[in-house]
């Protein structure tokens, strides 16, 4: 069976490509919108330096339910001031340092009062009684990813999950960890996913921890079984951290049904918050020295031409003053001093299909001759990445130098485009 030919004049064809051109390229658009847009990204609560104690269950009665919650309310915060090891006094100096009473979950009857409660003191007054005196160790920023793992699946911030949403919920500012909680909305849903944790590029985790403003990484893992619909729940959480994804520590918890499953990871929470605070004190939870961009391990063959670049520099700038027997009889081989020409930043696109073509590229780049830095600017994973390349000399001999380097070059002013 032959193909069939349309009977439209050439103009009406060329109509028809156009509309069907334009109808792919909205339709890409609306994939690519799709992958960012969607009920993605839950915004930390705003930390303060307050005191926090939350989980606290209360059942009293009274003889209405106003004296009822106020009696509860009051328990709650003797128990709290217990938990925190307080020293004993009377109820109304442990009200005077409560900033605010957190009401997690509560029923109300006629004379009586059952609820969950969360009790903050202020810092500033409670502080010196509990020894709080803020003059404790205090971590480097972290970058939070937290995983969870249920139903077969691994997710961090592609979906909404109750996972983030304990992170996101837990009040920090009392902590001796320096959390950097990311949202997960608009393009973190992308970056931020559970592959990032397996990769090892230093280079690449450098990239994220500039954008985020952190200094490591902890990945709090959440592996959740459910034994029957509706029915336990069970937790093994396990504590990881730095660009290696080391093991720290692990335990269980067990939810009786899907109802107490966030106070689980409530408490979750606050036990991976003890457990990085114990590393922090022990000296373990401390900055990879690696992730560090002066740390960066660069080949011997690249180490070379960077030091003989730096010396034609030193020379150019200051160069030896020659003397007289050198300025008679110069020798044949040696070289003129090189003319010391401007530094100017170029933008250079390149394919990046997989992590490795990222690291790949920017090492070739900062070996070309007379590049004095590369540094990515856009990061795209099956797409086009971008850098900023600062060059001595025309992006013209820049595109020569990439082009000797094995890259097939294409210029367009400052604007270069190079693939292998």
């Amino acid at each position: 069976m032959t193909g069939l030919t349309l009977p439209f004049p050439p103009q009406v064809r060329r109509s028809i490509a156009v509309v069907a051109g334009g109808a792919m390229l909205a339709l890409a658009g609306v994939t690519l919108v799709a992958q960012v847009s969607g009920d993605r990204g839950i915004a930390p609560v705003a930390s303060t330096t307050d005191i926090s104690i939350g989980g606290i269950s209360v059942n009293v009665v009274g003889e209405n339910a106003e004296e009822a919650r106020l009696l509860g309310w009051r328990e709650a915060q003797r128990q709290a001031w217990k938990k925190l090891g307080g020293p004993d006094m009377p109820d109304e100096r442990i009200q005077s340092m409560v900033s605010a009473i957190v009401i997690e979950r509560e029923r109300l009857g006629p004379r009586r009062y059952v609820a969950t409660l969360g009790v903050v003191f202020d810092r500033a007054r409670a502080g010196a009684l509990l020894g709080a005196d803020g003059e404790r160790q205090r971590s480097a920023p972290l970058l939070t990813l937290p995983v969870l793992v249920a139903g077969g699946t691994q997710t961090m911030f592609e979906v909404r999950n109750p996972w983030q949403r304990a992170w996101a919920e837990y009040q920090t500012g009392g902590s001796a960890i320096d959390y950097v909680r990311p949202s997960g909305a608009g393009f973190e849903s992308l970056l931020l996913t559970y592959g990032q944790v397996g990769r090892r590029s230093r280079a690449w985790w450098n990239n994220i921890l500039d954008t985020f403003g952190a200094a490591d990484i902890i990945v709090p893992v959440a592996h959740l079984r459910r034994q029957w619909p509706g029915g336990p729940v069970q937790g093994t959480f396990t504590a990881r951290y730095g660009p290696d994804d080391t093991y720290l520590a692990a335990f269980t918890l067990t939810a009786p049904n899907e109802e107490a499953l966030p106070r689980m990871l409530e408490q979750a929470v606050r036990r991976f918050d003890a457990i990085y605070t114990r590393a922090l004190n022990d000296g373990i939870l401390q900055p990879d020295p690696t992730l560090a961009r002066e740390n960066i391990e660069i080949s011997p063959e690249v180490q070379a031409l960077i030091e003989a670049a730096r010396r034609a520099e030193e020379a150019a700038v200051s160069p030896v003053p020659p003397t007289p027997s050198q300025t008679a009889a110069p020798p044949a081989t040696l070289p003129a001093a090189p003319d010391q020409q401007a530094v100017a930043a170029y933008t250079v696109q390149f394919a990046t299909p997989d992590a490795a073509a990222v690291d790949a590229v920017l090492a070739a780049v900062r070996s070309v001759a007379g590049v004095r830095g590369a540094a990515t600017t856009s990061i795209a994973i099956g797409g086009t990445s971008v850098m900023r390349v600062s060059f001595a000399g025309a992006p013209e001999a820049l595109a020569a130098a990439l082009s000797a380097r094995g890259f097939q070059v294409n210029q367009s002013g400052a604007v270069l485009s190079i693939r292998r």
